[in-house]
């Protein structure tokens, strides 16, 4: 027996290692658990209804523009309040190693930037020589924010600033003073904000197919792709396009998230764009984008996104979205033409 190591102590040490072996074991199980509370979609929301709680709220009447206003601040606020909170910028466990929901609120926000710019430079402006409006200017900025920002000021707290202008907005949309806020319901302000979406949706579309590798002519990824795409030369000289397997869950909810918000938009147009959508024939239009985007907000039934072969013996959850955003992009672009028309 060493005399300098006394028996006793080995039972101590021993004790000590498998104490702090259980407690990393615990925090590993209530990490996966949280993380998987945490990685669920929030459930979509009507407009419509929500406006006219609002309005109730404000004792205000649901003017033009209200709807589409409201739309998109619960659409930011979902960010901030769904399971999580606001993951994009966590930095600590589990959040830090979590992608997919970030993924979804990256979608989800760039879909909001669109209209809150829409907002500031076209539906609130009777001309391009309007003086826009103060509090969607304040907002614009706001929400265009780093996204991933941690230190102050930190995402969450601009997309806070972004929702108290968009509010004071919303207020004086409803109030008596018919100077003090405007919302253009117009045909060419609507079409121009198809033709944004129509340029995301498509952008999507083609990231979401270069799943499984595709042999493209002439055709270099945009800038909003070359960082999930890799490239190289096919044997005919063309390029093949496919998306590494670490992005290919990115760029499915990435698509979740912006067809989630851009779902609700849509649905708040058909309040206030109603007279414009049935003078122009384009309601039908509309209706049919919904339904597509509608099909793309499905649950999805496997606890990972797979990438089979096209045809395969396994899914390929990427081309099954790539197949509803592409039809609703069809839609839209029928749509646009329609409100064109004279």
């Amino acid at each position: 027996m060493d005399a300098t190591t006394p028996t006793s102590s080995r039972p101590r040490r021993t004790g000590l290692i498998r104490t702090v072996l259980a407690l990393i074991i615990a925090l590993v199980v209530v990490d996966l658990a949280v993380m998987w509370w945490w990685d669920k979609e929030p459930e979509s929301f009507d407009p419509v209804k929500a406006a006219a709680a609002r309005a109730t709220e404000l004792k205000q009447p649901v003017n033009a523009g209200a709807t589409t206003t409201v739309a998109l601040i619960d659409s930011v606020d979902t960010l901030m309040d769904k399971r999580g909170g606001y993951l994009s910028n966590d930095k600590l466990p589990p959040g830090v190693f979590m992608d997919n929901m970030p993924n979804w609120e990256f979608g989800s926000l760039t879909a909001s930037r669109d209209l809150v710019r829409a907002l500031r430079n076209d539906f609130s402006r009777s001309q391009t020589q309007s003086t826009e409006d103060p509090d969607l200017a304040e907002a614009d900025p706001l929400l265009n924010s780093p996204n991933d920002r941690w230190l102050l000021p930190s995402t969450e707290s601009q997309l806070r600033k972004a929702v108290d202008h968009l509010e004071g907005y919303l207020q004086r949309l409803g109030d008596k003073d018919e100077g003090n806020a405007h919302f253009y319901a117009r045909a060419d302000n609507l079409a121009d904000y198809l033709q944004v979406a129509s340029g995301r949706l498509g952008s999507l579309s083609q990231r979401l197919s270069a799943s499984v590798g595709q042999i493209r002519l002439d055709t270099v990824p945009s800038a909003d792709q070359a960082d999930k795409v890799e490239v190289t030369t096919a044997p005919d000289g063309g390029k093949m396009i496919k998306t590494p397997w670490s992005k290919i869950d990115d760029n499915f909810y990435e698509a979740r998230g912006y067809t989630w918000t851009l779902l609700v938009q849509l649905r708040a147009f058909q309040k206030d764009f109603g007279p414009v959508l049935k003078d122009k024939n384009a309601d039908v239009g509309l209706q049919q984008v919904i339904r597509e985007l509608e099909e793309a907000q499905k649950p999805v039934a496997s606890p990972i996104i797979l990438n089979g072969s096209p045809f395969g013996f396994f899914a390929n959850h990427s081309l099954v979205m790539a197949n509803y955003v592409s039809r609703a992009n069809a839609a839209l672009i029928d749509l646009r033409e329609l409100l064109k028309r004279g």
